[in-house]
């Protein structure tokens, strides 16, 4: 083996094609999390203002043209909202780095994981009941839509907020001790999770906490990489 072989191997040399390459985070995955707080405050806002308040009842926007545009484009930015979320998780880890708490990261992963399952299901289900209504022209038995209504609508704000919460907990947690977020994001972390977890779910907007603390550590997360890419090009 020659010197430049051993140089190649000790010293990683970026001229050499089989030199190991690594990847970077890119930059859209702090942009993501903007875009997943979009969308599913734009879902919460759609669903809020056309759902009735009684459960027992279908309500007119079966039969509404307006209110059905509404409601199916807020079933359309389920898929999208998860997908965004996820790449959010992504740079939620890599912000983190190698010095990530096990126990924590393995929750803040798995919290994560089960909010975008139960976010799909609710839209699967509540799609298939809305179709499923639409079959008797707005007047499903009262029986099947209250089933349906009552399971899609506790597995979106009672289990998949709390998971939520669960995860702003976590990440929230980890924050604290890495010192890697401004104190005031790590503040509302806190006080949003514990008010997921603890305030009654049928609480009206209440669930635009969640959103609104995605957008502010991921509006932290650009400013803080953008800060040492700045001081990186100075040095």
């Amino acid at each position: 083996m020659t010197m430049g072989d051993l140089q190649g191997v000790a010293g990683g040399d970026p001229h050499d094609e089989r030199a190991p390459r690594y990847l970077q985070t890119p930059r859209a995955a702090g942009v993501a999390g903007i875009l997943f707080a979009l969308i599913f405050a734009t879902i919460i806002v759609l669903f809020r203002s056309v759902l009735p308040l009684n459960p027992e009842a279908a309500g007119t926007w079966l039969t509404d043209a307006r209110d059905r545009q509404a409601l199916d484009v807020a079933l359309a930015l389920i898929p999208f909202g998860g997908i965004f979320f996820l790449w959010f998780m992504g740079a939620v880890r890599a912000h983190i780095g190698e010095a990530e708490d096990k126990f924590f990261a393995t929750i803040v992963l798995g919290s994560g994981l089960l909010f975008i399952a139960m976010l799909f299901v609710f839209g699967a289900l509540f799609g298939a009941l809305v179709n499923l209504a639409g079959l008797y022209h707005g007047e499903p038995p009262l029986a099947m839509w209250r089933l349906g209504r009552e399971v899609s609508f506790n597995v979106a704000i009672v289990y998949a907020m709390r998971v939520g919460a669960v995860f702003m907990f976590s990440s929230s947690v980890i924050a604290y001790r890495l010192r890697n977020h401004v104190r005031p994001v790590i503040i509302v972390g806190f006080v949003g999770a514990l008010t997921l977890l603890l305030v009654s779910p049928t609480t009206p907007w209440l669930q635009l906490i969640f959103p609104f603390w995605v957008l502010l550590v991921s509006c932290n997360i650009l400013v803080l990489a953008y800060r040492r890419r700045n001081q990186g090009a100075g040095a």
